[in-house]
């Protein structure tokens, strides 16, 4: 096991390794919430609609510590990260509570690790340590030190540890860089969630804190800092997203004061004050040629969500009293979301929102489709949905996933149950769902009749 001090260090390179060749990406689920970053995929009657603790388990492999990253797959491997702990600490519980994370962290020793599994049987192939030791930086008690989704190529997997560094590891667990990351202070102590982005040559990675933030793309084989961008930003939590669309490929980023798109340079194309919430968590997407910001932090009554149309620059902040410019296609003012991201299907743009409802809107045009129903009381979300065969998934915290009517009806048609806490949205591959639970990962898949 490697020790180290968890203080801020340069980028230190591993010597050269065999690269493994790419599969075909026709199943591979690269990175947050998939290829796409909107987690619907197409009809497929061999994936499963209906599971539990044992009905259409393929496999489940424990997991050991805390780690709400979700699983992401290239070919026949399956990568996650995990933290553990020697002692006794704090365990997170579902529900929205504690408002500010705890100042000190755990006095225990740590092991950041990073696993890889065999898709097909569940084994476990690898697992590296980053580090271990006392960590010097605090998280909230809900979250964990390994929130942030790894992301592969097919070449290497990426991993962030946020506010201890990016490592990459080849298809065969061999150690080829790590880039160790100063940390930076949080609002109200929440930690880092942000995960990295791979795409071309770059790996992207956005840090957005108190202090000093920044969006940055590192080198993928080396990672050496191919340039770095201040942000005028305080903390934000959501993932960066490469938006390729008819006329460039961008890079689209929320935050709390302004919305920015990037080119692969560095250079800002265009941003806006979307006005957003107290929390920018949810991760943009693109759907309809669009791309589709928001934030919906509980307690604020401005919880927008917008749909952008490409070929933007400059400012594009919408006019005072307006829902629309020349590219802002829609503005809701009450459509955002706070830890879970939303999700198109067809012609539906659905929100999910923590304390347990469910809203549609028009996706070309931004209007309710249906108004805010409740899934079930007491059901709480951090996971974001996916769709397939006509239905909408939902798991809550508490290990439930609600199957909902996709279209304009809403309608709960059942539930899945696996009776664990659960925060990490799942991985598609094929026919199979990958569902993370605080302690293991499910391969969920349609079983043969006998």
């Amino acid at each position: 096991m490697k020790r180290i001090a968890l203080v801020p260090g340069l980028v230190a390179l591993a010597s050269a390794v065999a690269l493994a060749q790419p599969a075909g990406d026709g199943d591979n689920w690269p990175h947050f919430r998939g290829p796409t970053m909107n987690a619907a995929v197409a009809d497929n009657p061999n994936l499963p609609e209906t599971w539990s603790q044992t009905e259409n388990v393929e496999w489940v492999t424990d997991i050991p510590g805390l780690g709400w990253s979700s699983p992401v797959v290239w070919g026949n491997k399956v990568f996650l990260t995990t933290v553990t702990a020697i002692g006794d600490f704090e365990q997170p519980k579902p529900g929205l509570y504690a408002p500010r994370g705890r100042p000190d962290p755990p006095p225990i020793d740590h092991d950041w690790l990073v696993y890889c599994l065999d898709l097909e049987t569940g084994d476990i192939l690898w697992q590296r340590s980053v580090a271990e030791g006392v960590p010097s930086f605090p998280r909230h008690q809900k979250s964990t030190y390994a929130s942030e989704t790894p992301t592969t190529d097919g070449e290497h997997v990426y991993v962030r540890f946020g506010d201890l560094g990016t490592y990459a590891f080849d298809m065969d667990g061999n150690e080829v860089w790590s880039a160790l990351t100063p940390y930076r202070r949080t609002r109200s102590e929440w930690g880092s969630a942000s995960s990295p982005v791979v795409y071309g040559d770059m790996l992207i990675v956005v840090y957005d804190n108190e202090e000093e933030s920044w969006i940055a793309a590192l080198d993928k084989r080396t990672g050496e800092e191919l340039w770095r961008r201040s942000r005028d930003e305080g903390s934000t939590w959501a993932t960066p997203f490469v938006w390729e669309n008819d006329l460039r490929t961008e890079i689209v980023t929320s935050g709390v004061r302004r919305i920015r798109s990037y080119d692969l340079d560095g250079n800002l194309l265009w941003e806006m004050d979307g006005r957003m919430s107290w929390a920018a968590i949810p991760t943009p997407f693109a759907a309809h040629g669009r791309v589709y910001v928001n934030s919906g932090y509980f307690g604020d009554n401005h919880r927008p969500a917008y749909a952008i149309q490409p070929g933007a620059s400059g400012d594009i902040t919408l006019a005072d009293g307006a829902s629309s410019n020349d590219y802002v296609a829609w503005y809701q003012p009450r459509a955002g979301n706070y830890n879970t991201s939303p999700l198109i299907y067809g012609d539906v743009y659905y929100s999910l929102l923590d304390r347990g409802f469910f809203e549609a809107y028009d996706a070309l045009t931004g209007e309710p489709v249906y108004p805010r129903r409740r899934i079930r009381v007491g059901a709480s979300f951090t996971s974001s949905p996916w769709a397939y065969n006509g239905k909408i998934f939902a798991l809550s915290e508490q290990g439930d996933t609600y199957v909902i009517r996709a279209g304009s009806d809403y309608e709960v048609l059942g539930v899945n149950r696996l009776d664990e806490m659960a925060m990490a949205s799942p991985a598609i591959a094929g026919d199979r769902l990958l569902i993370r639970t605080a302690t293991r990962l499910y391969s969920i898949r349609k079983q043969a009749a006998n």
